[in-house]
């Protein structure tokens, strides 16, 4: 019983996902089909970009409320190249997207990490200033409006599928499906697999000690801060690419979303522990809420009222195990 406990209680999240596929799946018939079940994959895949890169800044002991802005910014300034380059190729569209993206993470982790790093400020503060920078822009470079008018080519990465059939002739297995399974699986590795993973985990659990010990715990906060806003970028324009045009009012309240997964996902909030891995799972448990509920005709205003619920429980959870191992 004692082994059956400790499973069920490192594993809880999994079983939560399991009964709520159980428990959607006898609602409704069209949540267990094959249809629905790619559909959800394309509707993690932003919440999933999101979180792999705020695993990172969480496992420090930080926070970023600011990966919705940026997720936005990206996603205008990416339409605003697509749309002065109409005749792109299908492969110059998706270097346009991936580089706006790579740009303006860089720009805004640079901007988050260097606050929190050099000048000590507060992480909740440096970020709240670069979710108002970042929104503020994305309303300046778009004047207030849409970005409208990106060619077909630019939907290729967000809304291109693969493997089509006389039953499905848009086809099956969505790119954005793919491209976001590599990148989280390249962000597993790098937290899992390399020195600078492990520098992150002593970086949150004691930084103080882990300077002590040689690591480079400025270094580890600033490259930490810059992955998160990378991460949220490349979500942004994914989110665009599929749209086909860019909002400056996109991904607003993402950044809950994507705290509530990566939470929920094991992640303690004070820092030490956490995976890229177990925030995926974070993941398909709240796209599966959303899309039970909806295929349910549950009111949406609701499932903002499930997913505080669901961040309450999860650090009431994660609070549990401190007191547990202390």
């Amino acid at each position: 019983m004692e082994k059956v406990k400790s499973f069920a209680t490192k594993n809880i999240i999994v079983i939560v996902l399991i009964v709520l596929c159980l428990a959607f799946g006898l609602g409704s018939k069209a949540f267990i089909s094959a249809q629905n079940i790619v559909n959800l994959t394309t509707q993690m895949a932003i919440n999933a970009m999101l979180s792999a890169g705020l695993t990172f800044v969480i496992i420090l002991g930080g926070i970023d409320i600011s990966v919705g802005s940026v997720a936005a910014l990206a996603g205008v300034t990416g339409a605003l190249i697509a749309r002065a380059n109409p005749e792109a190729s299908v492969f110059t569209a998706s270097l346009i997207w991936v580089g706006a993206a790579l740009v303006v993470g860089l720009l805004c982790g640079a901007f988050n990490g260097l606050m929190i790093a050099k000048f000590k400020v507060v992480p909740m503060i440096a970020t709240l200033a670069m979710l108002n920078i970042g929104r503020g822009l994305c309303f300046v470079l778009s004047g207030g409006s849409s970005v409208s008018g990106v060619k077909s080519a630019y939907s290729f990465l967000g809304a291109a599928r693969l493997l089509k059939t006389v039953d499905k002739p848009t086809g099956w297995i969505p790119i954005i499906t793919i491209f976001v399974i590599i990148v989280v699986f390249i962000m597993h590795t790098l937290l899992s697999k390399t020195v600078f993973g492990r520098h992150l985990y002593a970086t949150g659990s004691n930084t103080h000690v882990a300077h002590l010990s040689g690591i480079n715990t400025g270094r580890t906060i600033f490259l930490s801060h810059v992955i998160c806003a990378v991460m949220a970028a490349l979500g942004g324009v994914l989110n665009a690419s599929k749209l086909q045009n860019g909002q400056p009012g996109a991904c607003d309240g993402y950044e809950m979303y994507a705290i509530a997964a990566t939470v929920l996902g094991g992640t303690s909030l004070s820092g030490g522990r956490g995976s890229v891995g177990r925030a995926m799972i974070g993941v398909a448990v709240i796209a599966v809420i959303n899309n039970g509920m909806n295929l349910m005709h549950i009111n949406s205003y609701w499932q903002k009222v499930v997913i505080g619920a669901i961040i309450l429980m999860a650090v009431i959870l994660d609070m549990a195990q401190k007191r547990r191992k202390a």
